[in-house]
């Protein structure tokens, strides 16, 4: 009788775990549901998380743009952000355009125009000198190819030389004038926007009108 006892102690105790896992279960997914709407709720009004999200939409569209090297630097800002679902994104988007962007590497180069394409590949991998030992080559071979001294006036923007990228502007829009005009539209050359120089080269109209 004892031993029977005993047996069903054991039972009922089997039975009575049951509803206590249940309960365990459904706080568990409560709380789940509460920490989902609550991240929810942060992302509505964080200004980190609105930062990050344009600079994925930014990145999305740079990549479109086949700007590869400004999409990348881009997307591995927003992959440090605070949305873990938007750092995701990016980083499969990373994988895209870091493949693109070794795909673009030209062997075996003799024309300018491949030497000119190499240099561009080189610029968006963020790979300045050897974009430029590409564009000089280009250069040598074609001195009065206008597309190659635009691109090295490019190249100059995004390594900081200002008097440099000055001076192969000048030049690209002295063998093409329509070169003036793409300037005007060519985020590459963000980093002369403040130079006065850069503004009496793109707009001589103003300085006319103004004289």
């Amino acid at each position: 009788m004892a031993r029977i006892g005993r047996t069903t102690k054991r039972g009922s105790e089997r039975k009575s775990s049951g509803p206590s896992r249940k309960s365990k279960s459904l706080k568990h997914k409560a709380a789940n549901a509460v920490a989902a709407h609550a991240e929810a709720v942060r992302q509505m009004v964080d200004p980190h998380f609105e930062q990050q999200l344009k600079l994925y939409e930014q990145a999305v569209q740079h990549f479109q743009q086949q700007k590869l090297a400004k999409a990348k630097e881009l997307l591995e800002k927003v992959m440090v952000g605070p949305s873990k679902e938007l750092a995701d994104r990016a980083q499969v988007h990373l994988r895209i355009t870091e493949q693109r962007m070794a795909k673009q590497a030209t062997p075996s180069l003799r024309t300018p125009e491949e030497h000119y394409q190499a240099g561009v590949a080189m610029m968006n991998l963020g790979r300045w000198d050897e974009a430029r030992d590409h564009l000089l080559r280009a250069r040598k071979l074609a001195p009065k190819a206008d597309f190659v001294f635009y691109a090295m006036a490019a190249l100059d923007c995004l390594t900081g030389e200002a008097e440099s990228a000055m001076e192969n502007l000048k030049t690209a829009i002295h063998l093409r004038p329509e070169n003036r005009y793409h300037a005007r539209n060519d985020e590459d050359f963000a980093f002369l926007q403040e130079d006065p120089r850069f503004t009496e080269l793109l707009y001589p109209e103003r300085e006319a009108s103004g004289g």
